[in-house]
């Protein structure tokens, strides 16, 4: 109850109810640029690949189409989405922690923000170049993308007209997506980039929903029963993902407080420096999963068909022991990587040292940023094997079900789409909370506020 008077209430701010119909009005501009076809390909000759690919349950295919909000399937100019300004974002993220000029923009402030995101967009275009020309070279050549497709013709023009042609429909829709996104996060509710994610990801459960009907009430290939453990099994795992992203280890500070009245006193302020568990997100899954994905599609396009490489390959596409493994060891390999390039303890150090801050029973400098990056190594693999239970938990489902549960309902049980959506959902409820809290409204919870990822 308290949840939904929280959402009644915030429709009678006028500022947030701007916010909140804004963010809906760009979010369907958004998805109508995912429904527009990519000029001179031949619909009738996708539909029937796009069946083929769909009733073969593609693991790599279903991720695609789940990211890219059906952009695939539909072979939309809207298929790159806002990938590209993302993987544009990780990469200067990436690149700031290992080139000094790139580092040294990041702490000029607002003008240092300014030029790097500046930097951002036109890598984003570079992006969005390289990508649509092999998109647009893929649809030209179908058989690069599965072997078994040799022969059949997607494009019926194809050639140069075509590849400038696809570039430019792509990455100008690209760029669109981009500025709404930005559009979004000054004028609606949360950031916007998060949002269009979450919202191509959530665009595909209504598919899901429509496949699990028919599994346990249409086809009946599966009994009802295991209908009610599965939805008990996703509540347990929604419960888990919430607890990892919002989880924190408080490692407190004292600083010293100074007050300036008729004289100068001095005393001591207690506060915490919230370490998250999950302080990498989902940036491991999103990195592990496509490069297995497409080094498995990679490896069997160059092995003969009959080879050990292709069954190398087979069982790299497939939920197998091999598949598995190296999947677990990529993800806790880029837990970590992703900390010791993001987490620098010497600067938090040193920056409590020039507050006046410091860790009780540490001594200042070195020593707290050995103990911050020990404390945050310790977490860091609790946090690295909470995100890979959840990583794991489709692969596991979809092997432990008779007849397999298909990719499209899988996915929702973990992953990346899980992970994603539970984020987003918790972020843009504590900034719609945190406006209802200002004008003396009641938050969305009974007792306490709702945390978002980064909160204490």
């Amino acid at each position: 109850m308290s949840m939904m008077k929280g959402f009644s209430n915030a429709f009678r701010i006028p500022e947030l109810r701007k916010k909140i119909l804004v963010t809906f009005g760009l979010v369907f501009v958004c998805r109508l640029v995912a429904q527009i076809p990519t000029p001179g390909v031949d619909w009738t000759e996708l539909a029937k690949i796009v069946a083929d690919f769909k009733s073969g349950d593609s693991t790599l295919f279903s991720w695609f189409e789940t990211f890219s909000g059906g952009a695939l399937g539909q072979c939309s100019i809207g298929f790159l989405s806002i990938w590209p300004y993302i993987s544009a974002q990780i990469v200067i993220q990436l690149l700031s922690s290992i080139i000094p000029s790139l580092e040294k923009l990041k702490k000029e402030g607002e003008n240092g923000r300014q030029q790097l995101a500046q930097i951002t967009r036109y890598l984003t275009i570079a992006l969005c170049l390289v990508q649509s020309w092999g998109i647009a070279t893929v649809l030209s050549n179908p058989h690069m993308l599965d072997p078994h497709l040799a022969g059949r013709i997607l494009v019926p023009h194809p050639g140069l007209g075509f590849h400038v042609m696809t570039m430019i429909g792509m990455t100008t829709a690209s760029l669109f997506v981009m500025w709404l996104a930005d559009q979004i996060t000054t004028f609606g509710i949360g950031n916007g980039a998060s949002l269009i994610i979450m919202i191509n990801i959530t665009s595909r459960l209504p598919e899901a929903l429509q496949r699990a009907y028919e599994r346990y009430f249409v086809a009946k290939t599966a009994p009802v029963s295991g209908l009610a453990v599965l939805i008990l099994f996703f509540l347990l795992v929604v419960m888990g993902t919430v607890m990892l992203t919002q989880g924190v280890r408080k490692v407190t500070i004292h600083s010293t407080r100074r007050s300036v009245g008729g004289g100068s006193t001095y005393g001591m302020q207690q506060t915490f420096m919230p370490l998250r568990v999950n302080y990498t997100g989902v940036m491991p899954i999103i990195f592990a999963q496509p490069l297995l994905q497409i080094a498995a599609a990679a490896v069997k396009y160059f092995a003969a068909p009959s080879g050990r490489l292709h069954d190398i390959a087979m069982m790299l596409s497939e939920t197998t022991w091999l598949h598995i493994s190296l999947y677990s060891v990529l993800i806790v390999f880029f837990t970590f990587f992703w900390v010791a390039t993001q987490f620098n303890a010497i600067d938090i150090s040193e920056n409590l040292k020039r507050d006046g801050s410091y860790v009780p029973g540490v001594r200042p400098g070195r020593a707290t940023a050995e103990y911050l990056d020990d404390v945050m190594t310790k977490i860091t693999l609790i946090g690295a094997l909470g995100l890979l239970a959840i990583a794991l938990i489709p692969m596991l489902i979809m092997s432990w079900t008779r007849p397999p549960l298909p990719w499209a309902i899988a996915s929702f049980f973990g992953g990346t789409s899980l992970l994603i959506i539970v984020g987003v959902a918790l972020d843009t409820l504590r900034i719609m909370e945190s406006h209802l809290l200002v004008r003396k409204y009641e938050g969305f919870l009974s007792h306490g506020t709702l945390r978002g990822r980064g909160g204490v």
